[in-house]
């Protein structure tokens, strides 16, 4: 909150507007220019006419569901193996994870009776705790691949 502004920025009579101003960075959609104008403004008949018959919406309703406590055992291990240069493995972590493009099931749609369908055999996920340590690495700048260079510093951190 800008210690500057007396009211809440959402507030009916004394609020502001919030223009999005929408930009790209490393080819990616950046909002990080947007901001609260300065000017406070009251809603408009037709605007609370509008939050009166329809209601406002609750946010928090379109935040994506938060990852189970096997699912985060689940992520470390995807990313350990990517940084260990192993391919994704559909039968390690499909279960939980399925990429995009990757098609849920093949074969036959047709599924015969006789044939008793396998389950999957669930990942076995260490209970270990993780020990973060922050440390600050300076990075050659004279580095071509830096890529590599961090891959190599994650590799190294793992190893102690």
């Amino acid at each position: 909150m800008d210690p500057e502004m007396e009211d809440l920025p959402t507030d009916k009579i004394n609020g502001v507007d919030f223009k999005i101003v929408k930009t790209s960075k490393g080819g990616y959609a950046d909002y990080s220019t947007s901001a609260w104008s300065r000017k406070t403004r009251p809603l408009t008949e037709d605007e609370n006419k509008a939050v009166e018959t329809h209601g406002l919406f609750n946010m928090s309703d379109y935040l994506p569901k938060k990852p189970t406590e096997v699912e985060l055992k689940v992520m470390k291990e995807m990313f350990e193996a990517s940084v260990d240069g192993e391919a994704y493995d559909m039968e390690r972590f499909g279960q939980y994870f399925r990429p995009a493009g990757m098609s849920s099931k093949t074969g036959d749609p047709v599924i015969n009776t006789n044939v008793k369908a396998e389950t999957p055999k669930p990942i076995e996920v260490s209970t270990a705790k993780v020990e973060v340590k922050t440390e600050t690495a300076a990075l050659k700048t004279e580095s071509k691949n830096k890529a590599e260079d961090i891959l190599a510093m994650i590799r190294s951190r793992q190893k102690q």
